[in-house]
C-alpha cells in the first residue's frame, strides 16, 4: 500500500492516550503521510513512515530519537520537534505493516524554496548548527540504516541499470537528459575520490525540512529519517541544490542559478560548521553543490525510467521535468564556477 493511499490506522492514536482525538491529513511531501492531531497538551503530528522507503524503519527510528533526545538535553544547539512516548514508553507503534510515530508540532513553516538571501543564510545556519551540535554526540551508536545513501558512484551505477532496463519503455522519449547526464558523469566522483571525514548528518538537507518563523528565523531542523553517519558535505550540497535557485523543483523553465543566494547558503553554513570542518572540506563546498544536484537527477530521472515507483508524482512527466531541472540548475553552478 503506497503511503498516500492509506488513512491514520485505528491503533496509533489509542496507543499514544490520545484516542477519540480529532485527525486531519497535514502536509504534503515525496514519501511519508502525515495528520495533524488535536491533543488535548496542543496539536501533534501522526505519521506513517513508507515501508518502500524505509525497509528498516526502526533503525530509522532509533537514529531519529536518539538524535532528538541528545539535542534536546542541550537547549540551545538547533531545535527539533519531540517525539511522543506511549503509557510504556515506546516512540513508535506498528500496524498494518508499517511503523507509525508522533511528535509535537512545532508553529512554523515550511517552504519548497528560499526567497531571499536572509532566508537562505539563516537555513544553512540552521543544518550548520544541526551537524555541530552533533560533533559531541554521546549516545547509543547510530545505524547506517540506509547505505549508499549519498554514495554518487553508486547512484550513478543504478541510473545506468534503470537505463539498460527501461522498464516502464520511456527512455527513447529522454535520450537527450539520459546522455546529458552521462556527459557529466565526473561529477558523481567529486567527493567519492576525497578523504572526507564521516560525521553524523541530516542526509536530507533540503531547504523543506526547516520551519521557519514569522520573523524570518529558522525556529527547528525536522524529517530525521534519514539521519545518520554521513559526509557533512553531503548536506550543504543537498541545501544549496534546493536553494541556490528560482523556479520550482519540477519547472526546468523557471530555474537559474543565483550566485548571492549561494553566497548567503555558503556564509551560513560556514558561520556554524566552519570549525568542525577541514581543510578539504571547506574547499569542496562547491563541488558538493554540483554533485548532489548531480545525484538528484539521477535519482529523479531513473525513477522516471522505473515507472515513477519511489517519489509521489503528479502525473506522467512528473520526474522527467524535475530531472530536467536539476540539470538546469547544474549548469548554472557550472557557468557560475562555484
Amino acid at each position: 500500500m503506497d503511503a498516500f493511499d492509506t488513512r491514520l490506522h485505528d491503533d496509533v492514536l489509542p496507543a499514544f492516550g490520545l484516542g477519540g482525538a480529532t485527525a486531519t491529513r497535514h502536509g504534503i511531501g515525496h514519501i511519508n503521510a502525515t495528520w495533524r492531531v488535536a491533543a488535548p497538551g496542543g496539536p501533534v503530528l501522526a505519521q506513517r513512515l513508507n515501508p518502500r522507503v524505509f525497509p528498516d524503519a526502526r533503525a530509522a527510528m532509533r537514529n531519529a530519537v536518539a538524535v532528538a533526545d541528545f539535542l534536546a538535553a542541550h537547549p540551545g544547539a538547533v531545535a527539533v520537534p519531540p517525539f511522543l512516548r506511549t503509557p510504556e514508553g515506546r516512540s513508535w507503534v506498528e500496524a498494518d505493516g508499517a511503523l507509525w510515530r508522533m511528535q509535537r508540532f512545532v508553529a512554523g513553516t515550511a517552504r519548497a524554496k528560499v526567497t531571499t538571501d536572509d532566508e537562505a543564510y539563516a537555513a544553512a545556519r540552521a543544518f550548520g548548527a544541526f551537524q555541530a551540535a552533533l560533533a559531541d554526540y554521546d549516545g547509543p551508536p547510530l545505524a547506517e540504516h540506509l547505505p549508499g545513501f549519498h554514495d554518487t558512484p553508486r547512484r550513478l551505477q543504478a541510473f545506468e541499470a534503470a537505463v539498460q532496463a527501461d522498464r516502464a519503455g520511456r527512455a527513447d522519449a529522454c535520450r537527450d537528459e539520459i546522455g546529458a547526464l552521462l556527459e557529466r558523469r565526473a561529477h558523481a566522483f567529486a567527493l567519492a575520490d576525497e578523504a572526507l571525514p564521516t560525521r553524523i548528518a541530516h542526509n536530507d538537507a533540503k531547504v523543506g525540512n526547516v520551519l521557519f518563523g514569522d520573523d524570518g528565523t529558522v525556529v527547528a531542523v525536522v524529517d530525521l529519517d534519514t539521519t545518520m553517519p554521513g559526509a557533512s558535505l553531503a548536506d550543504f550540497g543537498d541545501l544549496a541544490r534546493s536553494a541556490s535557485g528560482t523556479g520550482d523543483e519540477d519547472d526546468p523553465d523557471a530555474v537559474a542559478f543565483l550566485p548571492a543566494r549561494y553566497a548567503a547558503l555558503s556564509d551560513g553554513y560556514l558561520d556554524a560548521a566552519g570549525p568542525l570542518l577541514t581543510p578539504p572540506e571547506r574547499r569542496l563546498l562547491g563541488a558538493a553543490a554540483q554533485t548532489i544536484t548531480y545525484e538528484q537527477a539521477l535519482r529523479f530521472l531513473a525513477d522516471h525510467l522505473d515507472g515513477d515507483r519511489y517519489y509521489t508524482v503528479d502525473g506522467l512527466g512528473h520526474n522527467l521535468r524535475r530531472a530536467r531541472a536539476q540539470l538546469r540548475l547544474l549548469d548554472g553552478m557550472a557557468a557560475a564556477g562555484i
